[in-house]
């Protein structure tokens, strides 16, 4: 759950200030970025329990590519629903979805490598 927690951080960075930028509207923007994140949260909170299930079974560097790979269509997907509901505007919407998930796709590249160096270091001093 820490990890949840912590990307859930990075992840309401990112949505509030795409969709601050992208709306104008501070309300709007932060709505946005309340909902959008929260969808993507609990998401995310699946996604790593379905892969949980590949970790013993795959080589860790195509693992992170797939995961994250996996992981962006998820993130496109709930963006453009939640901008796109919320806002009324398709083109909202999709800008939303084409920018928003691709800054947080890194972030979440990077962040996954981060936690499997933890979980991997915390192996090595248990043995």
């Amino acid at each position: 759950m820490k990890k949840t927690l912590n990307f859930a951080a990075i992840h309401f960075t990112i949505a509030f200030t795409v969709a601050y930028v992208l709306t104008g509207d501070i309300l709007l923007g932060s709505l946005i970025a309340m909902l959008e994140p929260s969808v993507n949260t609990l998401a995310f909170y699946f996604h790593e329990k379905v892969w949980s299930h590949f970790n013993q079974h795959r080589a860790i560097g195509h693992l992170t590519r797939n995961k994250t790979t996996s992981f962006a269509i998820v993130h496109f997907s709930v963006a453009f629903s939640v901008a796109y509901m919320i806002s009324g505007d398709l083109f909202v919407g999709g800008i939303m979805a084409a920018i928003e998930p691709c800054f947080n796709t890194i972030a979440y590249y990077f962040h996954e490598k981060q936690w499997q160096r933890k979980h991997h270091a915390m192996l090595a001093s248990a043995h």
